[in-house]
Parts: C-alpha cells; sequence; structure tokens
C-alpha cells in the first residue's frame, strides 16, 4: 500500500479494506487507460458512467492523484456536476419549457458549450478554468473559486451520471415510467425535450469521449435504495443539516434521473470499453474489457 493510496483512503472515510478494490478493480483500470494513451500519443478523454452513489467520484480522485501518476500520467477531472447551467437560467427553463427543470441534473441542465470548450481547451493545452459547482446553495459558484489546469493532460477523466448516454426512441417516451412523469409531466413535455436535448448537444459533446468506462449497479432499485442508505446516514451524524432529505423526498428527486438510469442500463452497458458490475452494496464483483 503506497502511502498516497493511504492517505486517499483515509481522506475519502474508507474501511483499509477498500484497498483491495483498488489492487483488484482500479490498478488494472489504471493500466488499461494507459494502454489506451500510449496508442493514441496524445491527450485521451475517458467517459466515467455510473449511477449516483456508484463511487465513480472516489474512482476518479484515485485515478487522477495516484494511481495513474505511479504510471507517468498527468490527469485531470471534468465533473458533470461541475457544469449545470446557473440557478437563474434553470428557473428561467422552469417557467419557459417545464417546472422540471428546476431541478438540475438529467440533460438540458447543464452548459454544453462551457462543458465542450473545456475539453477543446484541456486537450489544446490550453490554461483552463474548470468551473466549479456548490449543491448547498444550488448555483455556479464564481469563478475565483473554480479549478485550473495549464499544459496538456495525457488522460481527461469525463465523469458524470448520464456520460455517454443516448437517446431513446420517441416510441419509448409515450407512457410514464414512475408517479413523478405521470403526475408532472402527463404530456411528457419534459422527458421529449431531455430526449432531444440527447440527441443533439449531448450527442456532440459525448463525441469527444474517446473510451468508456461503466460503473454498473444491480438495478435501478438498488441506485435508490442506496441513495436512501445515504440519507439516512446523513441525518444520522448531521441531524441539524437542511441538505438531508426523508425518503419521500429522496423518491421524488431520484425519479427525475429513472427514465435514463433504467435506459442506460440496458442500452450503454454493452458499448462500453470497461464495464465494472457492482454488487448490492456497490462493491465491484465482475468486469469485462479490464486488463489483469
Amino acid at each position: 500500500m503506497s502511502d498516497l493510496t493511504s492517505r486517499l483512503i483515509a481522506d475519502e472515510r474508507l474501511p483499509d479494506t477498500y484497498m483491495e478494490t483498488v489492487d483488484r478493480w482500479w490498478r488494472p483500470l489504471a493500466r488499461k487507460i494507459a494502454n489506451w494513451h500510449s496508442m493514441a500519443h496524445s491527450a485521451i478523454v475517458v467517459g466515467i458512467n455510473g449511477a449516483q452513489g456508484s463511487g465513480k467520484s472516489t474512482l476518479c480522485r484515485f485515478l487522477q492523484e495516484a494511481l495513474l501518476p505511479e504510471l507517468g500520467l498527468t490527469t485531470v477531472t471534468l465533473s458533470l456536476d461541475d457544469l449545470y447551467l446557473p440557478l437563474a437560467e434553470r428557473q428561467r427553463m422552469a417557467q419557459e419549457v417545464h417546472p422540471l427543470f428546476r431541478t438540475r441534473g438529467v440533460p438540458g441542465t447543464h452548459d454544453v458549450a462551457m462543458g465542450m470548450a473545456v475539453i477543446d481547451s484541456l486537450r489544446a493545452g490550453a490554461r483552463v478554468l474548470i468551473p466549479r459547482f456548490s449543491k448547498s446553495t444550488d448555483d455556479r459558484m464564481p469563478p475565483q473559486n473554480w479549478g485550473q489546469c495549464s499544459g496538456q493532460p495525457d488522460v481527461i477523466l469525463f465523469e458524470g451520471w448520464c456520460v455517454g448516454a443516448r437517446p431513446q426512441d420517441r416510441s419509448s417516451l409515450t407512457a410514464p415510467i414512475n408517479a413523478l412523469e405521470a403526475q408532472e409531466d402527463p404530456q411528457g413535455i419534459w422527458r421529449s425535450h431531455v430526449n432531444d436535448a440527447l440527441r443533439t448537444d449531448y450527442a456532440r459533446w459525448f463525441s469527444a469521449i474517446d473510451h468508456m468506462v461503466m460503473l454498473k449497479p444491480p438495478s435501478f432499485d438498488h441506485v435508490l435504495a442506496n441513495r436512501m442508505l445515504q440519507e439516512h446516514k446523513l441525518r444520522e451524524t448531521q441531524p441539524d443539516s437542511r441538505a438531508a432529505m426523508d425518503d419521500d423526498a429522496v423518491k421524488r428527486f431520484v425519479s427525475h434521473y429513472e427514465r435514463l438510469t433504467r435506459h442506460m442500463l440496458i442500452d450503454l452497458s454493452p458499448r462500453v470499453d470497461v464495464l465494472i458490475e457492482l454488487d448490492a452494496r456497490q462493491n465491484p464483483f465482475n468486469s469485462r474489457g479490464l486488463l489483469f
């Protein structure tokens, strides 16, 4: 166990047994990414897809700060969560398009133009300011709080819950998939707009990805159960926190992502370069495409 990896495990408040996950799964993934880079001879963009709570942000931190540097590669992480539209713009969308766009997360609520510009600038080796988003204020942080990168990185990790997603067939949008869609989007305006965004702007954005990795949970029901568990822990450890949601609020929040999450489990998983399957506790147990 390297000192840096040990520190990351401590920083992330992970059990010591997490080193087994690092050695068994993340190091082989790092070697795979290094192999991709060696064949490209230039900066590569690696998409990291994973439903809420799948551990993709933690994985990216290990890859960026420890595992890829051990292989001599410089890395920067671009998170979909940092590219949400400012609150005022989402409020405008809620008024002009559909009220459900007030909630961040689905395609249509990100600044695609900014995301594409950041990737292009990173590839070119220009000095880049990387936006940061505050979930506590539900708004973009001021530029003085953004990250920055100078010089071309070897690897750009582009992580997010719907990174690499493709649109559904229009016929699949007709029937609501849950109570949220049935009660708050009965005419399908919101879900159609989301699907159109995937078909246009997001398709162009995701076309910048050279290789795709997916952390795949057993089912959407496991995603919901895991998010509820996270909120239970938050309420126990921070009983006065305004951020914690009760079970009904969690169900409604996650319902915004149910349609696309279920679609990706079927549509995206066969197409990615590396698929890492997670068990009910969000631990890797099987893979396709890794170098062992």
